[in-house]
């Protein structure tokens, strides 16, 4: 059972997601606890890929209150994705698709270990979104008058 840390839907609003990845997250001890109490934001946080190397950036984890200095983290600093070679060597070839960027779409919690899933997004156009948001709105509707049917 996994239960989610923090969600990003930006990037559902932003991206279209082709491809879903989970990945393992190297993280110090108290940014674990940061993340325990709900200190993170995950809404600006992207992926890439540098020598063979997946990071994370823009992933905002608070720093813990009570940790002297020394013992701290960095807000924002880089993070190291843990994906097998040939997935990052799939989102590698992925990224040098023009449009196509590594959103992170969640954070999530799986037996004890902290998790990120990142998506192959490739991004929307203006028109894309309000497309989208013409969908949402005519599927309210028809839901709101199958429930108005179903009193009667």
């Amino acid at each position: 059972m996994s239960a989610d840390i923090a969600t990003n839907r930006k990037a559902g609003r932003d991206f279209h997601i082709l491809e879903k990845y989970e990945a393992g997250l190297e993280l110090k001890g108290t940014e674990v606890k940061s993340i325990r109490a709900g200190k993170v934001n995950i809404s600006d946080a992207f992926a890439r890929v540098e020598n063979n190397q997946i990071f994370l950036y823009g992933c905002n984890i608070q720093p813990w209150q009570t940790a002297g200095e020394w013992y701290n983290h960095a807000e924002k600093r880089p993070r190291r994705l843990l994906l097998h070679k040939s997935e990052i060597l799939k989102l590698a070839n992925a990224t040098h698709v023009k449009g196509c960027t590594l959103p992170l779409l969640r954070m999530y919690w799986k037996d004890r270990r902290v998790k990120v899933e990142i998506g192959v997004g490739k991004g929307k156009t203006h028109a894309d979104q309000r497309h989208d948001l013409k969908e949402k709105v005519e599927l309210r509707e028809a839901a709101r008058e199958m429930s108005r049917f179903n009193q009667r």
